[in-house]
């Protein structure tokens, strides 16, 4: 999801990264938003796995609760095996991750050939180079990462030189905001929804300003791509779509999702959205979120490829 699956370098703290955020204090929220995702997930791993060579080595940096890693360990068994390489810098975000992909592969497979190998890495990206860690890799994945990272393209180039000759470098960032409030709540103003995205957009602003050593981009991912080197360079998009009325999961993902816009962005909005905003995650309140029959979640996030010479 455009913002659910970030997940970064630590830096400093235990569990901290380099945009402060303390990522394994978001487990839940994450394994949350990858049971949303699993069938999106699944078939954009298929699709990327299919041109690989056989046997081949698949780098999942910024891993996080594992999402990811067991779509490409479910196509890697189908396809007959490989290896899967797991990098975060949060270790309860790297063990979940690790745990759910050794389960797909022992589930998929005859344990006797074990045919997806798993290995995880504790590592920071702000400080380390991916191509020491694990490659190289015939496709290396990386989602909602790079911008979390101080200086983007270095981390791009990173990932990069963590390619194997013909192999793939696959981005995802980027797509289109997602949503899960109606227009009109019945209580609060109309539009909510999108003052929360521009709040948020505002504090990725400034978390951006606020990391140490940030550099801006000077364009978009396809140009960072090609001007790397990559060939190929283009780019796909996948929904996620659970319509109202869902299923309890989304209910769940939605507050979770709702108070983590009121932490990082609350004191960038009107104090009247505000008050929205508490009485929407008062479970003893009416317009409890968690309650309602017309939450529901929509969101498109954009894969970049390109291929090494």
């Amino acid at each position: 999801m455009a913002a659910h699956s970030h997940h970064h370098p630590a830096h400093h703290h235990p569990g901290r990264t380099p945009d402060r955020i303390d990522w394994s204090s978001r487990l839940t929220m994450l394994r949350q938003a990858d049971e949303l995702d699993a069938e999106a997930h699944r078939v954009v791993a298929r699709r990327l796995v299919r041109a690989l060579p056989d046997n081949p080595t698949v780098l999942d940096v910024g891993c996080g609760a594992g999402g990811m890693a067991v779509a490409f360990t479910e196509a890697l068994v189908a396809r007959g095996g490989g290896t899967i390489v797991l990098v975060d810098a949060t270790p309860e975000l790297l063990d979940a991750a690790t745990s759910a992909a050794r389960s797909a592969a022992a589930y998929g497979g005859d344990t006797t050939s074990a045919p997806v190998r798993v290995r995880p890495v504790l590592a920071d990206l702000a400080a380390e180079r991916p191509v020491d860690l694990a490659g190289p890799a015939q496709l290396v994945w990386a989602s909602n990462v790079v911008h979390h990272l101080p200086d983007q393209r270095s981390a791009v180039a990173g990932l990069v030189e963590a390619v194997a000759p013909g192999g793939w470098l696959a981005l995802a960032e980027g797509g289109l905001e997602g949503k899960f409030l109606p227009w009109d709540l019945g209580v609060g103003e109309p539009g909510l929804q999108e003052r929360l995205a521009a709040a948020r957009a505002q504090w990725f602003v400034r978390m951006r300003e606020d990391t140490h050593g940030s550099v801006r981009m000077s364009g978009g991912w396809n140009t960072v791509l090609a001007d790397l080197g990559l060939l190929d360079v283009t780019a796909f998009s996948y929904l996620v779509d659970h319509p109202a009325p869902a299923g309890q999961a989304v209910r769940d993902w939605a507050v979770d999702r709702l108070r983590w816009f009121a932490e990082i962005a609350g004191d960038l909005l009107h104090p009247a959205d505000r008050r929205t905003v508490r009485q929407l995650l008062d479970p003893d309140d009416p317009a409890y979120l968690g309650a309602r029959d017309d939450v529901f979640l929509l969101l498109a996030n954009t894969v970049h490829l390109g291929r090494r010479a």
